[in-house]
Order: structure tokens, then sequence, then C-alpha cells
């Protein structure tokens, strides 16, 4: 939570004043908020400027739960608690922020990491936000623009240091976990973070951020999670807060890959039990003699289509990984059932290669079990 220190005069009294103004029933839910400002607000600096003034001087930090915050609730209800109670940490004020920027168009993430302030590095994470004004990043802290914490009682105070703030300035009190989000072409790894300044031998490489970020939306929530993971390693486990977030993204790329390998084996079983539909069908057709009479080419591509239906499942059965715990003996029960049955359909099409290659009475012998 951030110090208090010296401020300019403010040059968004206008816009603040008129913010100020918002009737109270229209304060109870984000979309309430953002119907006042897109009425009362044109360009979007003034949005976002009302919604960092209304944000910051209407949520008091909830000091006593600061190292508690509650990570089990979902963005809706941190959003419910923080406009119902006015009370809220960190991710409070930025799922507010985010969520009321997003409703008025404009792009806007939440950055989670950790913070310096006085050459003092802070020992709980910390969440802000960044938005696209104009076609530029820019940074807002909405949890430090409402004041400070002053001997465990929060002060407050409007604070318009961290608002708008460009990414070259934050980076020397902010330190987001992943360095997609400094914003900067030359990323600061957190030994630099720590020095206050760049290492003066670090090898000099453009990082597209602009690009990579474009990239990034794109991507699955597991790959997202997977190279998040691999540039908050590369950037260095400086601290137990860092190392703590790394492992949570670890933890949550094994949930969604589980996830995804079991949605890919319910498809499967659905799969297998279409090919044992199949295969009991050639078989009833067997039973009755092959009576209706196919032609041998038509027996032929029916029985194909049910040996290819086991050889499609066989082979996709072993590029599933981790299933969880849970569903590890289905799955291993699934990958028996299917060679088991497998074997069996070589040892039918054994038997169907040698009753095709049969004369008319030959066959007859072979199905009365006479041949």
């Amino acid at each position: 939570m951030a110090l208090g220190f010296g401020q300019t005069p403010n040059p968004y009294a206008q816009t603040d004043a008129k913010m100020s103004q918002i009737p109270t029933d229209l304060t109870l839910s984000a979309a309430g908020i953002a119907r006042y400002i897109d009425t009362n607000f044109k360009t979007p600096t003034e949005r976002i400027r009302a919604l960092y003034y209304w944000t910051a001087s209407n949520i008091v930090y909830d000091v006593p739960n600061m190292f508690e915050p509650n990570q089990l609730d979902s963005p809706e209800e941190k959003i419910n608690k923080a406009l119902h109670t006015r009370k809220g940490v960190c991710i409070h004020y930025a799922e507010v922020f985010r969520e009321i920027a997003n409703l008025l168009d404009i792009q806007t993430v939440i950055v989670s990491g950790y913070t310096k302030q006085a050459g003092i590095v802070s020992p709980i994470s910390h969440a802000w936000c960044a938005a696209k004004i104009e076609g530029q990043w820019y940074l807002f802290d909405p949890t430090w623009g409402a004041g400070y914490v002053d001997k465990q009682k929060f002060v407050k105070k409007l604070n318009n240091a961290y608002f708008k703030v460009a990414p070259q300035k934050m980076i020397n009190s902010h330190m987001p976990f992943d360095y997609l989000w400094q914003f900067l072409n030359s990323p600061w790894n957190n030994q630099e973070f720590y020095d206050g300044k760049e290492m003066p031998n670090k090898p000099k490489k453009s990082f597209d951020y602009i690009t990579e970020i474009e990239r990034y939306e794109k991507l699955s929530e597991n790959e997202q999670t997977f190279e998040e993971a691999a540039r908050v390693e590369e950037s260095g486990l400086k601290n137990a807060l860092i190392v703590q977030y790394h492992k949570m993204l670890k933890g949550n790329f094994t949930v969604l890959t589980a996830n995804k390998n079991i949605d890919r084996l319910n498809e499967l079983v659905t799969k297998y039990n279409e090919a044992i539909v199949y295969f009991n069908d050639y078989m009833m057709y067997r039973q009755r003699q092959f009576k209706p009479a196919m032609t041998d080419e038509e027996l032929k591509a029916m029985f194909q289509s049910v040996k290819d239906k086991f050889l499609y499942c066989n082979d996709e059965v072993y590029k599933i990984g981790t299933v969880g715990n849970q569903n590890a003996a289905m799955f291993s029960d699934l990958k028996k059932n299917i060679s088991s049955n497998l074997r069996e359909v070589e040892k039918q099409e054994a038997f169907l290669n040698d009753y095709l290659s049969r004369t008319k009475i030959g066959r007859k012998l072979l199905l009365s079990g006479r041949g």
C-alpha cells in the first residue's frame, strides 16, 4: 500500500467534480457506474479518469485483510463485495476498475506483481491495471491512488501519481510477475527491479510487446498459462512472491491440461462405444450367416469400417496425457478394453478372409462349423 507524498495540482478537477455527482443507486453495480460515465464523459481519457476517481475515492482499503485476500471468490463476487461494502484490497480495486473500463470499451487488463517504495520491496503481492488509451498502453493503480496505510490505519487521500502512468515510469515502483505486462521494449528482470536500474552489460534486444500481446490474446488458456510460466521463470525467481506465483501457474497448467485431456478422453469414450456398436452389428450379421447377402466388396467394406474405428481409438488413447487421479482407473480400463477388442477384431478379420477365400460350398461349411 502506497505512502503519501506531495502532489501536483489536479488537471482533472472538472471531471472529478462531475463524477462525484453520480446517483448512489447507480454505484451498486459496475453497469450502473459505466452508464453514468458513458452518458457524461466523451473522450477515453475523460472516461478512464472518471473511473479512476470514483474507484479511488469510494473504496476504502481493507487493512485487516491486506495479507489474506480471498482468492476463492470469482471476479464477479469481488466486484459485488467492493461495491456493496465499499471496502477491499488491491484485487478488489483492480477488478472493479477492469470491469467498468471494459464495459466502456476501453481494453483493460489486471496486472499481478509486487512493488517497491523507498528502495524496500513489499512482502505482499499487488494487483493494478493497464488500459489502452488511443492506441497506447498506460498503467493505473486505483489502490495506491486511494490513499495510504499509516500505522495499520488507512488514510484516505486521492493520489493522482498513479493515474495514466507511462510504463517507463511505473517500472520504478511496480514489477509485474510476467514481463509481458511491463509494456517495455526492453523489459527489466527481477534483479534489475531490485537494483532500480537496468544492468549496464545487458544484451540489447528489442521485445515487441505489442505483437506479443496480440499473439497472447489468440492463445488458448492452457497455452497462455504455459508461456506465462516460462516468462516468469526467465525473469528470475528472485523472491518468495515470484516463486509462489510461478508455482500457481504450473499448478494451473497441470489442471488445465488434465481438464483438456479429460475432454479428449470423454470424446474417445464416445468413439469407442460407437466402434462397439458397429462391431456388434457385424457379429449379429455373421450369426445370421451373412444374410441378407452382400457382395464380397460390400462385406469387406463393412468390416474395414469396424476395424478402422478400433484402430483410431487405439492410436488416440496413447496421445492423451494425464487425466488426474479420479479418472486414472477409467482411463486404464479404456486402454485395456480397446486392446482386447482390437485383438478380437483381428480374429474376426482372419475368419472373414478365410470365408471370402472359399467357394460357395466351402463358405456354408465354414459358417456351419464343419469347414
